[in-house]
């Protein structure tokens, strides 16, 4: 029983360290793809950026589209990546997805300070916390659970393990719940916080 005890976890930390390691690689792909992309580009970037911090400052951004936006990306990412964990053929497509948010949040966040220089450390801060932070927290917990059950999905098909997958499943269905509530209050800090704080570097 220790042994399977520390087995587990063994198995727990070396999942965790590979998340890890794709969180990293896609942090690191999207702080350097910004210096390589082409100046077309980096205007319409640029473009999008200002479009944004001025509805922010001109307060008409429509928080209600905001909102909604949010939710059902949010939403339908996580529910995708769900879907993909009761399959046997979804781990490498979980692996890509959380590699693409942390190049995205990295991106994002490089890409305001290299067009707003001293004033866009602060911008970025302000934009990435807490909703980023707690994107990506919740991205790698659905992820590390996903690919969880997709493996013990294998050890049962493929290698007749002795495993209780209904206990499995109202426990993966539970981590959803989870996560869906995390991106719900991460989705009103985007809406309804991030704005109010940007505010006060936009003056």
């Amino acid at each position: 029983m220790l042994k399977l005890k520390k087995d587990k976890l063994l198995n727990q930390k070396i999942l965790y360290g590979i998340l890890g390691l794709v969180i990293l690689l896609g942090i690191g792909t999207g702080l350097f793809y910004q210096l390589f992309i082409e100046k077309g580009l980096k205007a319409e970037i640029t473009d999008q950026m200002n479009h944004f911090f001025t509805s922010i400052k001109d307060q008409t951004l429509n928080f209600e589209t905001t909102l909604t936006n949010s939710i059902s990306s949010n939403g339908l990412s996580l529910f995708m990546v769900w879907i993909l964990g009761i399959s046997i053929i979804g781990i490498p497509f979980i692996l890509i997805h959380l590699f693409f948010k942390a190049f995205v949040f990295s991106f994002s966040f490089i890409s305001i300070i290299a067009n707003y220089h001293l004033k866009g450390i602060f911008l970025a801060i302000t934009y990435i916390f807490p909703h980023q932070v707690l994107n990506l927290i919740v991205w790698l917990l659905m992820s590390f659970y996903a690919i969880g059950f997709s493996i013990k999905l294998i050890k049962v098909l493929f290698f007749k393990k002795n495993l209780n997958l209904k206990e499995h499943f109202k426990k993966y269905t539970k981590v959803l719940f989870i996560c869906t509530i995390g991106l719900i209050l991460s989705s009103l800090f985007e809406t309804y916080l991030c704005p109010w704080l940007l505010k006060f570097f936009l003056i």
